[in-house]
């Protein structure tokens, strides 16, 4: 399986921006999918996910204003990201998680497969 980000950049407070991954890997479509990021001196945290049948599952910091949503068609999980704060700047991650058990995980360590990461700043 392999994990390709994209969309990142930088954008005023208030702004928006939409993340992209590509997965490749007959295990994808059985998978369910997240987002976490990481800022500078902190620990990778759970932004967003989305399960096999569009389940999804937010973080607090970002409920009302990120939303999720995957094509299984096309192997593809989305993040829309409105309203940005610049304490949403971040490296963000797309994961997948193959376990056929269990709802969303929220946590790093459930998550078997990653992309590299793309680089979102929010200036003030």
């Amino acid at each position: 399986v392999q994990l390709q980000a994209s969309g990142g950049g930088l954008v005023q407070a208030g702004g928006s921006l939409t993340l992209s991954c590509a997965a490749s890997g007959r295990a994808v479509r059985i998978s369910k999918m997240a987002w976490f990021r990481q800022a500078p001196g902190q620990e990778r945290e759970f932004v967003a996910g989305v399960g096999r049948i569009g389940d999804t599952s937010y973080a607090d910091s970002v409920k009302g204003r990120f939303t999720i949503s995957r094509d299984n068609a096309k192997n593809t999980v989305d993040l829309q990201m409105i309203s940005l704060k610049p304490e949403d700047t971040a490296v963000y991650y797309c994961a997948l998680d193959i376990t056929a058990s269990g709802g969303i995980k929220l946590y790093a360590g459930a998550y078997e497969y990653w992309g590299r990461g793309t680089q979102v700043t929010v200036s003030s």
